[in-house]
């Protein structure tokens, strides 16, 4: 599937301001979890930075992450998957100059969406303590210039606030109202505290334009409250992403397996066999594709 460009995004955020259903992103973190969200049978999916902080570096969601390993790991995505790929390029890697660049490469890999944010850098993540945001006319040109870079009109860019937390809702508004002027197609409050202020930020931005970010999505978090894809839509947003849903069930499961593994394997000598632990061998193989693989090598022998 390398080379091709799958589009549809910005035709499906219209389609859920005309009440035909809000686009649901599950979050994921590489080639693999991207093959399991999509054999699920989602054609949008969300590549957060963290993800790649956790799942490559081991590290927190604190600015971490570079272009590059961004666009390593988008290159690795596109190879195995044929969706939609909304990707989270942090601040846009430095000023206006650097995300004209970015857009300009990440709409060149095939992506539908990109999105950035107007912390400052180093950035963290949206729900952490100690954020702090660039003026707001300095992301109106960051966002003016991913505008300008984009050559194709159906690439989406997406412009995320943090101003919620340190300057509040009323300014997290301003922004996203600054932002869609500036040519933004989607907006996004990020670490809002309440369905309250959701429905608050989306009647007071352009009509569904507005993107949440559920988090883990089916484990609450003490910041924004779970709501579920149709509650969302019925407050007027466009779209939601779960962009830890993955990342947090894969070292759950890794967490698991290795404490059996450890306390009754090696601490007590016992033979062990956990399927509800484990996918199988033959489970692993067809969602690597295995058949399809050999298929070509029997067809080029």
């Amino acid at each position: 599937m390398a080379g091709t460009k799958p589009n549809g995004l910005a035709e499906r955020l219209k389609d859920a301001e005309r009440g035909r259903g809000i686009v649901v992103a599950p979050g994921v973190y590489d080639a693999l979890s991207a093959s399991i969200a999509s054999a699920a049978g989602f054609d949008t999916l969300y590549l957060s930075g963290a993800a790649i902080a956790y799942c490559r570096l081991g590290r927190p969601d604190i600015g971490l992450v570079s272009s590059t390993e961004v666009a390593e790991t988008i290159a690795l995505v596109r190879d195995r998957v044929d969706c939609a790929l909304i990707v989270d390029a942090d601040t846009g890697y430095g000023n206006a100059l650097n995300v004209y660049f970015t857009v300009r490469g990440f709409e060149d890999a095939g992506l539908a969406a990109v999105m950035f944010e107007d912390q400052v850098w180093p950035k963290r993540c949206g729900h952490m303590a100690g954020k702090a945001v660039i003026p707001a006319e300095e992301m109106v040109q960051k966002v003016k210039a991913a505008v300008a870079a984009k050559r194709d009109p159906d690439f989406v860019i997406k412009a995320r606030t943090d101003a919620a937390g340190p300057l509040g809702i009323e300014e997290a508004i301003r922004r996203l109202n600054m932002y869609a002027e500036a040519g933004a197609d989607c907006l996004f409050a990020d670490a809002l505290l309440s369905a309250k202020d959701i429905e608050r930020v989306a009647r007071n931005v352009p009509p569904f334009t507005l993107s949440v970010n559920m988090g883990l999505g089916i484990r609450s978090r003490p910041t924004t409250p779970l709501l579920s894809p149709k509650q969302l839509e019925e407050m007027g947003v466009a779209q939601v992403s779960y962009p830890r849903l993955l990342t947090t069930a894969a070292l759950k499961g890794m967490l698991n397996a290795m404490d059996v593994f450890t306390k009754e394997v090696v601490a007590q000598n016992k033979v062990v066999d956990r399927p509800d632990l484990l996918a199988s061998f033959d489970e692993l193989n067809e969602l690597m594709g295995f058949d399809r693989l050999d298929e070509l090598e029997k067809l080029f022998a």
